[in-house]
C-alpha cells in the first residue's frame, strides 16, 4: 500500500486543485484565442514600448508630441478641474493605491472559493512596480519643468509613469480575471470599456498637473498591455482545461509490490 510519503503530494495536488487554483473547462478554440490574445498583448505592447523607449532616448518620433500636448493641457487649466485631477492623482499615487490593491486582494481572498485570481491580481500589481522603479533610472526621462507642477515637486524620472501603469494594470487585470469567468459578452465589452475609460482619466490626471508627457503614460499603458498579456497565458496554462484532455502532470497512484 502507498506510504505517507506517497501520499502528500496528492494531498497538496487537492488542496492546491480545490483552493488554490480554480479550474474550468472550454473548448479547444476558446482556449486557443485567449492564448493568441496573450500573444498579441504581449508582443504589441512590448514593441510599443521600445519604440518609445528609443524615441524619448534620441528625441525622435513620438517624443515630438510632448511638448505640443502639454502645451494643450495646461491652457485647459481651472480650479474645478485642478481639483478632480488632484483627486485622481492621490487615489492612484504611491500612498493610496497598494492600499487599494492590498484591500482588494485580501478581501477578494477571503470571500473567494480559489484565491488564485486575487493572488494573479496582486502579482501583475508588482510586476508594473518593479518593472517602473527599474526602467525610469536606466532611461532616464526629465519630467517637465517644476514651475508646470500643480502639486508637490517631484525630481524622480518619468518614464514609464508609474501612476498610469498602475492604474493600467489595476483595471485592465481586474477586467480580465472577471470577465474570463462570467463568459458574457456584454459584461466583456462593459468591463474593459469602463476600464480604458478609467485609464484615459488617469492618463489626462498626470498630462494635467505637468507631472508627465504623453510619451510617458503612452508608454506606461504599452507595458501594461504585456504585463497582462502575461497574466493571460499564465492563467490559460494553469486554469483552462479542454474536456478529455490529460492533465499534464497528472499521474495515477504509483503502485507498490505487496511481495
Amino acid at each position: 500500500m502507498p506510504t505517507a510519503v506517497d501520499a502528500r503530494p496528492s494531498r497538496l495536488s487537492d488542496w492546491n486543485r480545490r483552493f488554490v487554483v480554480e479550474e474550468r473547462y472550454l473548448p479547444a478554440e476558446a482556449r486557443r484565442r485567449l492564448y493568441l490574445t496573450s500573444v498579441v498583448l504581449v508582443a504589441v505592447g512590448l514593441t510599443a514600448f521600445v519604440i518609445l523607449a528609443v524615441n524619448v532616448m534620441t528625441h525622435t518620433g513620438y517624443e515630438r508630441l510632448d511638448l505640443p500636448v502639454e502645451r494643450w493641457f495646461n491652457a485647459q487649466r481651472s480650479a474645478e478641474t485642478t481639483g478632480f485631477m488632484t483627486v485622481l492623482a492621490i487615489i492612484f499615487g504611491p500612498v493610496a493605491m497598494p492600499f487599494i490593491v492590498g484591500i482588494t486582494v485580501i478581501v477578494w481572498a477571503v470571500t473567494a472559493r480559489h484565491v488564485w485570481r486575487p493572488l494573479l491580481l496582486g502579482a501583475g500589481m508588482l510586476t508594473g512596480v518593479v518593472l517602473a522603479l527599474i526602467l525610469a533610472p536606466l532611461i532616464r526621462h526629465p519630467r517637465p519643468p517644476l514651475s508646470l507642477m500643480l502639486m508637490e515637486p517631484d525630481h524622480t524620472y518619468s518614464f514609464p509613469s508609474g501612476h498610469v501603469l498602475g492604474a493600467s494594470d489595476f483595471f485592465l487585470l481586474l477586467a480580465f480575471l472577471l470577465a474570463s469567468r462570467m463568459q458574457k459578452r456584454w459584461f466583456t465589452v462593459v468591463a474593459f470599456v469602463v476600464a480604458a475609460a478609467l485609464i484615459v482619466l488617469q492618463v489626462a490626471s498626470r498630462l494635467y498637473l505637468g507631472y508627465h508627457w504623453i510619451s510617458d503614460t503612452t508608454s506606461s499603458v504599452a507595458l501594461s498591455l504585456a504585463v497582462v498579456g502575461g497574466v493571460i497565458a499564465l492563467d490559460t496554462r494553469r486554469t483552462v482545461r479542454v474536456e478529455g484532455e490529460k492533465i499534464e502532470g497528472e499521474l495515477s497512484q504509483p503502485q507498490v509490490d505487496g511481495t
